[in-house]
């Protein structure tokens, strides 16, 4: 599918954007933006700085909403570290955006993401837990954030992930991914099993041995 072909009937999203307003943060300023969810359910999130449409290519992160994270700052994961990352990253251009989506638990709801945590706490993975519980090992989808993305002109980005799956399911979506940076946080002796299941599990870029 080409940038052109991406369009409301291609991506099943509401077209509306929310309300929109400053929001000056510790890593610099951005235009917060909301994107209705089409289900009803949380809005979408994003952050923008400058015109992202105006590069000819924009510094772009897409981050899952981790409530453990991104919030209390959990130790299990890797989720608010990189979000921290991406930020400071993205205050420092001129051009840049966040898209926030809510799907947590890599799409399985947070009760759902809590017992896997239990499942994990008695020796799963993060990839059998989600499996041990008949989920998907990963049921997030890409299609609100390609629509933001374009809504905002964005259609070409260097785009600030691991996940080689968020790479290919943008392009699918007709987002240029020009550049993947890589974005490695947060690592510590909580969350080095998570770390290389993500790896070895999941394919993300990961280096073998992680410090």
């Amino acid at each position: 599918m080409s940038s052109a072909s991406l369009s409301a009937a291609a991506v099943p999203v509401d077209a509306r954007v929310g309300p929109q307003a400053l929001l000056p943060t510790r890593f610099g300023e951005f235009r917060i933006r909301t994107y209705p969810s089409p289900d009803g359910g949380e809005a979408n999130v994003a952050l923008v700085r400058g015109d992202p449409s105006r590069p000819d290519s924009v510094l772009v992160r897409v981050h899952s909403e981790c409530l453990t994270g991104d919030v209390f700052s959990s130790l299990r994961c890797d989720c608010g570290a990189q979000l921290d990352a991406a930020l400071e990253r993205l205050g420092r251009s001129d051009d840049a955006v966040l898209v926030y989506l809510r799907q947590e638990g890599r799409g399985i709801g947070l009760e759902a993401k809590i017992q896997a945590y239990a499942l994990q706490d008695r020796g799963l993975d993060t990839y059998d837990a989600n499996v041990a519980l008949g989920y998907p090992p990963d049921a997030r989808t890409y299609e609100a954030a390609a629509h933001i993305l374009a809504d905002l002109g964005a259609r070409r980005v260097r785009l600030l992930t691991n996940n080689p799956d968020k790479v290919r399911a943008l392009s699918a979506l007709g987002i240029e991914v020009v550049e993947v940076l890589p974005l490695l946080a947060g690592v510590n002796p909580h969350n080095r099993n998570y770390l290389n299941a993500k790896r070895e599990r999941f394919g993300h870029l990961l280096p073998s041995t992680l410090r």
